[in-house]
């Protein structure tokens, strides 16, 4: 069972390989493959010509031309992910199309059998996650480290500085998952002086998480983020364009309903939420499940990390135990830091998905679409209240001072 799976706090202080945490890259995939071996190549040159084929119309007829084929010779992690992507944005493709409403409510066997088998085999859902298009949606352009994505949808470079600034707040705050061992052996020493060092380590990650977070106005276009990008991010599950779900032919006799790629699939953050002791399950009910079920889209071995921090000792109570000015203060700033980075993500939301979405509805749509439109992200919640409930929530974590 996963709640069997030793803590990061025991013997060793590290974390073990099990968790899929690199040193560099935290939750990311490093160094993601870029091609697959034959016939599995056949995805890939699909998944690279998406917004041309798209665009000529031929998307669908391509994907329809297919083979099937079995995932038994994809042998390695890497493979597999790189697979799960190329399939994911192919299936994201094939359902939206041209994103004009012209929806296919079914995806053909061919690719329908082999992603859900390979899905089962990764243990993560048959939809485009953020674990695909952000963590092992990347590569090294240059060796100077300039960096790309693997598969675009269109809208031209939207997806390239979405992804790219989703993925480089992940390494940004990556390096604090390092101080993870020295806290939990901190408060089980009961060293004050450590944890202190550590805590504030951790702010300056997160500070500098939220640096890299202001880079996206630079590089995304509102409209086209939201006109073209977020439809083919958006899932069917909460989508009344798909309000029964998508059938996957040949797998299930009914249709299935799975929520879209969403920052709350991230595992960084919920990861130091659980470190910090924010309560995100004592907030509002729908966000609290919200966030339990986004931890099923992420890969297994980062949702066994997270149950494995949960069973560490409680840093929030050491810090009130101690009764430290100091301490309380550096525990303090790292919950604002928090705090700071999800108040940005509603600015961000507000700009991308709302106004967009009003503007968009004064011309051609009634209020009723208008409000739909405007509070869906596209994990299918009512983002604003979702994120206002999580950031709240994050707030009443921290400690009152004397």
């Amino acid at each position: 069972m996963a709640h069997d799976k030793a803590s990061p706090v025991e013997s060793s202080w590290k974390i073990d390989e099990e968790y899929h945490i690199d040193e560099d890259v935290g939750f990311a995939l490093p160094n993601p493959l870029e091609e697959l071996p034959h016939p599995y190549d056949d995805w890939i040159s699909i998944a690279k010509n998406l917004p041309e084929l798209i665009e000529k119309d031929q998307l669908r007829a391509e994907v329809e031309k297919l083979k099937m084929l079995s995932i038994d010779d994809l042998q390695g992690h890497k493979s597999q992910r790189l697979a799960h992507l190329a399939l994911g944005y192919i299936t994201m493709a094939y359902v939206w199309n041209k994103g004009d409403g012209d929806i296919c409510k079914v995806l053909p066997s061919n690719i329908a059998i082999p992603y859900c088998r390979l899905s089962e085999k990764l243990g993560l859902p048959p939809i485009l996650v953020y674990a695909d298009c952000v963590l092992a949606n990347w590569k090294k352009k240059d060796p100077s480290g300039n960096m790309d994505i693997l598969f675009s949808f269109p809208g031209g470079d939207c997806g390239k500085g979405f992804f790219l600034i989703s993925l480089l707040v992940e390494l940004a705050a990556a390096s604090a998952i390092k101080e993870i061992p020295i806290i939990f052996k901190a408060v089980q020493h009961q060293d004050r002086d450590t944890l202190q060092k550590a805590l504030i380590d951790i702010t300056s990650c997160l500070r500098n998480a939220l640096e890299v977070f202001h880079q996206i106005h630079d590089y995304v276009d509102p409209k086209e983020f939201f006109g073209i990008l977020r439809i083919y991010l958006s899932g069917w599950k909460g989508n009344p364009q798909l309000s029964e779900g998508l059938l996957y032919e040949g797998v299930w006799d009914t249709p299935k309903k799975f929520a879209g790629g969403s920052a709350a699939q991230s595992s960084i953050f919920q990861c130091f939420d659980v470190l910090l002791g924010v309560k995100q399950s004592a907030g509002e009910k729908s966000a609290a499940e919200f966030l339990q079920e986004m931890r099923t889209y992420m890969p297994p071995a980062h949702q066994n990390f997270l149950r494995s921090l949960e069973s560490g000792p409680s840093v929030r109570e050491f810090v009130l135990s101690e009764g430290n000015d100091s301490l309380q203060a550096a525990y303090n700033d790292c919950v604002k830091a928090m705090v700071s980075l999800r108040s940005y993500h509603l600015q961000i939301v507000t700009k991308y998905i709302v106004i967009p979405a009003h503007q968009q509805s004064m011309k051609n749509q009634t209020p009723e679409e208008l409000s739909e439109k405007e509070n869906k992200g596209t994990g299918g919640t009512d983002v604003m209240q979702f994120l206002k409930s999580v950031r709240r929530t994050t707030e009443i974590a921290l400690l009152k001072e004397e």
